[in-house]
């Protein structure tokens, strides 16, 4: 007979070695703990979760619904926008309200079919909003949509710390009964989407350091975090050297000196335009737009030129497409969407609107966004919530005072990472600590680590990507034994264990690769 964690389902090997380590130790500790570790093993075989973090008007609810397919969160400033809400999959789409003392109320969509500006209810007892939705992306990835960070309300900060640190389940749930302590180690999020903008603050990397201290007791790093630049559109190219004159150009390349500034608290930096991003992807962007975007590419030259000037000149010039039809395209893409769409409408003037929705979807950015989800979150998501889950156990332990239960889930721990196929986890916690500063590390060799423990493929876990089978299996051994002499001579005692585990990670490269 199977037990219940064989009968659950894990996103990988990693996640069900962690689920079989806790099922294992439930019962040689204290009640509290063991309810803590059901809570680890409910989150286990849950969707990955990704907070959405970012600076008050940065533009991340409009970059939540693009990232679903649907224009759910509100945007505007209101008591919604000061409330953490999380989306997820569910078989019927509801919103509840979660009050403090864990009692929920649902509340009804808008006509838009968006979360309502106003609940109806004290906002001062919400605790959060928990949106359920039949939407595919959200089958393996739930979205959190936080409060932007450095012009909250105390009232604000407090939900996204109690959310993303003591989170309540329902109040009949196993946790409910833990110790805030208790509670911070097996809540929040696992993975972090950081949004910043053109005007990026010398200390967005300290607030992200300060956002990423609730996501499941771990460290931001370039496993689990990844920052967009959104409004790129907005950007000057005349602002940014090298640029040629192109906004894109600028984006990119801006965004590329942040990527500088924030790692290795994010694996990337990626522009992206949110607006348009979620006007393309929410059908948002109707026939109707399409007729009146073609009514603008057959005014006269100059007109056109004039109303591209400015919004302010965009919605008020004369001209024979009506000004309320202006200003809702205007609300929908900015004009660097317009100027796209222009373009495309000149380049073929038979073009459908669904070919005009590609095309504004392409200079949004979001493929690459969508790309880079999966390639750094949604392919590692097994050693994600692995590590997380990992981190969380070890705080449940030491939450609980008692040094025999804290020893009895440590040795437990170091068996589990002494198999070959948990290794990863060594590596990840690793990768954790360089990317941390918690172990210095000379640049080179720090690049290395991040290197080893920030891919799947063999190839460029090596730095070789795409090289013969045989030259990938030299220069893993190659570095095996360069790894194994620095641990031994050279590095200080903390960059020892760091060298002890990327030694075996070559090595056990470099016998994988041997037995394929």
């Amino acid at each position: 007979m199977s037990t219940a964690t064989e009968q659950q389902h894990w996103p990988g090997p990693l996640s069900a070695a962690v689920a079989r380590l806790c099922t294992g130790l439930q019962p040689q500790v204290s009640e509290r703990t063991a309810a803590g570790f059901a809570e680890v093993l409910r989150r286990l075989s849950a969707p990955l979760q990704v907070a959405v973090a970012g600076r008050i008007k940065s533009g991340k609810s409009t970059l939540v619904n693009a990232l679903i397919g649907r224009r759910v969160a509100p945007t505007d400033v209101g008591e919604c926008t000061r409330l953490v809400t999380r989306f997820q999959y569910g078989t019927v789409d509801r919103v509840e309200v979660v009050f403090h003392d864990g009692k929920k109320q649902a509340v009804p969509f808008d006509a838009d079919g968006g979360i309502p500006a106003d609940l109806g209810v004290d906002i001062d007892e919400v605790s959060h909003l928990e949106a359920y939705l039949t939407n595919a992306v959200l089958r393996d990835l739930t979205v959190i949509d936080t409060p932007g960070l450095g012009s909250l309300d105390a009232a604000s900060v407090a939900r996204t710390e109690e959310l993303l640190g003591t989170r309540k389940e329902d109040a009949d749930d196993a946790d409910s009964d833990l110790d805030p302590v208790s509670r911070n180690a097996v809540a929040g999020a696992e993975a972090v989407l950081y949004v910043v903008t053109q005007g990026v603050r010398a200390d967005d990397e300290q607030a992200l350091a300060a956002f990423t201290a609730a996501t499941a007791s771990r460290e931001a790093g370039p496993v689990n975090a990844i920052a967009v630049l959104n409004k790129a559109d907005t950007i000057e190219p005349s602002s940014v050297e090298d640029s040629g004159g192109e906004v894109w150009k600028a984006a990119s390349l801006l965004a590329e000196k942040q990527a500088q500034l924030l790692k290795p608290k994010v694996a990337d930096v990626l522009p992206v335009i949110g607006l348009l991003a979620e006007t393309a992807e929410s059908g948002e962007f109707t026939a109707a737009d399409a007729e009146a975007l073609r009514g603008l590419a057959q005014l006269d030259e100059a007109t056109r030129e004039t109303l591209l000037l400015s919004a302010d000149l965009f919605t008020s010039w004369e001209c024979d497409v009506p000004a309320g039809t202006r200003n809702r395209l205007l609300e929908r893409m900015d004009l660097f969407g317009i100027r796209s769409a222009l373009e495309a409408i000149d380049a073929d003037p038979e073009i459908t609107a669904g070919a005009l929705r590609r095309r504004l979807l392409d200079s949004s950015g979001l493929a690459s966004v969508l790309n880079r989800l999966d390639t750094v979150f949604r392919a590692r998501a097994d050693g994600i919530k692995a590590a997380a889950a990992l981190a969380s156990v070890t705080a449940l332990a030491h939450a609980s005072g008692d040094q025999g239960e804290r020893q009895r889930v440590h040795d437990a721990i170091e068996v589990l990472l002494a198999k070959p196929e948990a290794h990863q986890l060594r590596v990840l916690e690793a990768l954790t600590l360089v990317a941390a500063g918690a172990v210095a590390m000379p640049v080179d060799l720090a690049e290395e680590v991040m290197r080893v423990g920030s891919s799947n493929d063999l190839g460029e876990q090596l730095g070789l990507p795409g090289r013969p089978r045989n030259e990938l299996t030299d220069y893993a051994l190659e570095r095996a034994n360069w790894w194994r002499s620095f641990s031994s001579f050279g590095a200080t005692p903390a960059q020892s264990r760091i060298a002890h585990v990327v030694h075996r990670a070559y090595f056990l490269i470099w016998q994988q690769l041997r037995s394929g």
